[in-house]
């Protein structure tokens, strides 16, 4: 075991990498952020932070003389630093688990060498590719397989020639074709696995999105318990065929009552903020236990919950060209609400500033109050 007050590593420096911070101080490690961005809300509350590239080969020197071991807070840190750093010490996930998940087309070759269920596809890297590619890809969604997150790089597409245009105007990128599936909903199961195989599920999630951005996530999910089982059932199984050691996401489409792996995350998770307040063990916390060989926590909900993500858009209601703080005394009201501003230094259209989560008792009266809080500070 990795026990405290030992230094951990982190890669990147967003609103995850500031939860891990957190959970590794409440159990008494210290923690290192390499982030080039030096208001990065996690570098901020950091013991140290690292303000250099992800391949800084200082930084990742000091980085193996400091750290006991090393995370990641999101999939698109180079797996080439990752693998440097694991020459000399831990790092979870590893370098291969991040190399598949930060690359569309690999991912999806993973889910079908492996038998997991996922939208036909066809992988795009030149012109030709696309006379290649099925009818039944059409009506479809392309998607850049690199650097794609919250809906950006995807374009939605009904025959070849809009495909090819939309290809061009990514800029000839590599990119994955999939069918466009007809769905009912999404869910989404958050999970940790330790090095010794050992798994712990929180109670899966189901999303509902706003221009490609997660806006809300209910726990439980409105969904058969039968459907609940089958998608940890899944979700355990890539973490195990990927000898995955850390916190995993698994989205899933529910398609006329089938489950389809849509992504998978090799880290926290926006709709897994609920656990912050409504389970035993939060994910972040779960990480900080598998980075660190500690027996996981227990993932069990104690109280239904609704999160609710807060868009930079909302800072920009009351003057388009101008940003104004939101009025959260409408929030703060609300006794059964919890807050959570991440102390981003800039608010923009579809950035992640924040999330509240409404927890109690009563799944349908958690529902109901987080959508009138909703309401109450100007989101339609």
């Amino acid at each position: 075991m990795i026990l405290p007050p030992a230094t951990l590593g982190l890669l990147g420096g967003g609103q995850l990498g500031r939860f891990f911070v957190i959970a590794a101080h409440e159990l008494g490690y210290r923690v290192m952020v390499l982030d080039p961005d030096p208001h990065s809300p996690a570098g901020r509350i950091a013991d140290t932070h690292l303000v250099a590239d992800y391949l800084d080969e200082a930084a990742l020197g000091q980085m193996t003389q400091r750290c006991a071991a090393v995370t990641t807070e999101f999939e698109n840190v180079p797996a080439e630093a990752l693998a440097l750093l694991e020459k000399f010490l831990p790092v979870r996930p590893s370098s291969a688990a991040v190399a598949v998940c930060q690359n569309r087309s690999a991912e999806k070759a993973f889910l079908a060498r492996h038998g997991f269920p996922h939208a036909p596809y066809a992988d795009i890297r030149s012109e030709a590719d696309f006379a290649d590619a099925g009818q039944q890809l059409f009506p479809g969604i392309l998607k850049v397989a690199r650097f794609g997150y919250d809906g950006k790089g995807q374009a939605v597409v009904d025959s070849r020639a809009e495909a090819l245009a939309a290809w061009q105007s990514f800029g000839g990128e590599a990119c994955v074709l999939e069918q466009r599936l007809p769905l009912d909903y999404e869910v989404s199961v958050v999970l940790a696995r330790a090095a010794d195989g050992q798994i712990a599920c929180f109670p899966p999630a189901e999303n509902s999105h706003r221009h490609g951005i997660l806006d809300l996530s209910i726990v439980p999910a409105r969904a058969s318990g039968c459907l609940i089982g089958h998608a940890e059932e899944l979700a355990e199984g890539i973490a195990a065929k990927m000898r995955y050691v850390g916190t995993l996401a698994v989205e899933f489409f529910v398609v006329r009552g089938d489950l389809v792996v849509n992504e998978i995350a090799p880290r926290p998770h926006n709709s897994g903020h609920y656990t912050l307040d409504a389970c035993l063990s939060s994910q972040f916390e779960q990480q900080v236990r598998a980075l660190c060989d500690l027996p996981l926590g227990e993932a069990r909900a104690h109280s239904a919950a609704t999160m609710v993500n807060l868009l930079g858009e909302l800072w920009y209601r009351r003057d388009p060209h101008q940003a104004h703080e939101p009025d959260w005394a409408r929030l703060l009201a609300m006794p059964n609400l919890k807050l959570h501003l991440y102390g981003k230094h800039h608010a923009r259209p579809g950035r992640k500033m924040g999330h509240f989560t409404v927890v109690g008792s009563s799944p349908e009266a958690v529902q109901k109050s987080a959508l009138a809080a909703r309401r109450a500070i100007g989101i339609d």
